[in-house]
């Protein structure tokens, strides 16, 4: 079993250093009803759109075909395509996709929701700890959800261009994400559509920024299957959700051959991610402001630890630093999502597609192979 220890920097939340091994993790999209072999891996992750138009027939092949699938941790969330899954919105618009053979998606959401092998994640997050003796035993904090930018008339969908509707979707990734999964991708990142614009939501990106999970995995856009590296700009006090120049180019070493699409972000592997997994700071920083109605004399001062510093007049903790980076300690500065948290640098972006054309697909399917991501993540059993 492959071991290292992940070195932390920046400001962390501990000063404990973990160990951490490889843990596999096998990357599915957009099957859209097919079923491929799967590589062998510890933790399968399916990012939406299993079917067509989601009926029971179809989610139950999908379904049947996942819960065979040999892993100790299999993940999934809906897409676009699975109405059944969005009972709003196949209450309104059910009928006009399956008229002539109604479902009942209470049935078709049990499929996932009471299955014994399978997590379905609805817009929510779950802390995993592989258990199994033969596997890594280690641990990772995972948030997954099935919304996009409107497209059509599919499901689960927010206004292309409400930003403010896309904030307060996105805003709901808790900060200690080590792997988020969502169905559509960030804006610019693995999201050329076919007709060459960057169909990913930028609420989204701004939401990974502050977040800077170890991986974020995505489908829906079948033509941008690919992996980028991206890192954070973490220095900048003027530009909001910044980026750094991204030079990472991924080849796909499994074209043409019966080699995996194969990612390596270990130590081992010579380029190791860049992001320590480090939690949210455990100390707190408090703002102590007037009261409603009171007349401000001073400035307001701002706690953190043990330390207190004045507050100059016109920056405001909290107040349009959103996404603004440099010293977490800083009234200038998005605070919340930097304090104990610099070592999360950089973000692996996994588009993971198996279909290579988009609906309706015409003329034999083309697919691709699953992606398989290595990444070194904490051990949570310390006698292992």
């Amino acid at each position: 079993m492959e071991e290292s220890i992940r070195s932390s920097s920046g400001l962390s939340s501990s000063s404990a250093v973990p160990r951490t091994r490889r843990t596999r993790f096998v990357c599915i999209s957009d099957t859209h009803n097919c079923t491929v072999k799967l590589p062998n891996g510890d933790v399968l992750i399916h990012c939406g759109d299993l079917t067509n138009q989601g009926s029971f027939n179809e989610l139950s092949k999908q379904v049947a075909w996942l819960e065979r699938a040999n892993f100790e941790c299999k993940l999934v969330i809906a897409g676009n395509h699975d109405l059944t899954l969005d009972t709003e919105f196949f209450e309104q618009y059910g009928n006009y996709f399956h008229n002539n053979t109604p479902q009942n998606p209470i049935d078709c959401q049990n499929l996932l929701a009471q299955s014994k092998s399978l997590i379905y994640l609805q817009h929510s997050s779950k802390t995993v700890e592989l258990t199994s003796p033969s596997g890594p035993r280690t641990t990772f904090s995972v948030f997954g959800s099935p919304y996009i930018p409107s497209c059509g008339k599919w499901a689960f969908q927010y206004p292309h261009s409400d930003a403010a509707a896309a904030e307060r979707i996105w805003k709901n990734i808790p900060l200690d994400t080590d792997v988020l999964v969502t169905h559509g991708p960030a804006r610019t990142h693995v999201d050329e559509s076919r007709h060459g614009g960057a169909a990913g939501c930028e609420g989204l990106r701004q939401a990974m920024w502050r977040v800077r999970p170890c991986i974020a995995l995505c489908g829906h856009v079948h033509e941008a299957r690919g992996v980028e590296r991206v890192r954070w700009d973490l220095s900048s006090k003027f530009v909001r959700y910044k980026e750094s120049l991204n030079t990472y180019q991924w080849e796909d070493p499994g074209v043409g051959n019966e080699k995996n699409s194969f990612v390596d972000l270990t130590a081992k592997g010579g380029l190791p991610l860049d992001n320590d997994g480090s939690k949210v700071s455990s100390l707190s920083t408090v703002v102590e402001l007037p009261a409603p109605g009171t007349q401000v004399t001073g400035r307001p001062t701002m706690v953190t630890g043990t330390s207190t510093e004045a507050v100059s007049d016109d920056a405001i903790p909290g107040i349009g630093t959103r996404g603004l980076s440099g010293n977490p300690a800083s009234a200038r500065s998005d605070g919340t999502a930097l304090a104990g948290r610099l070592g999360r640098r950089e973000t692996c972006i996994v588009n993971c597609a198996l279909q290579a054309s988009s609906y309706p697909h015409s003329g034999p399917r083309r697919l691709h192979k699953p992606i398989v991501v290595d990444i070194d993540l904490p051990v949570w059993d310390d006698d292992s």
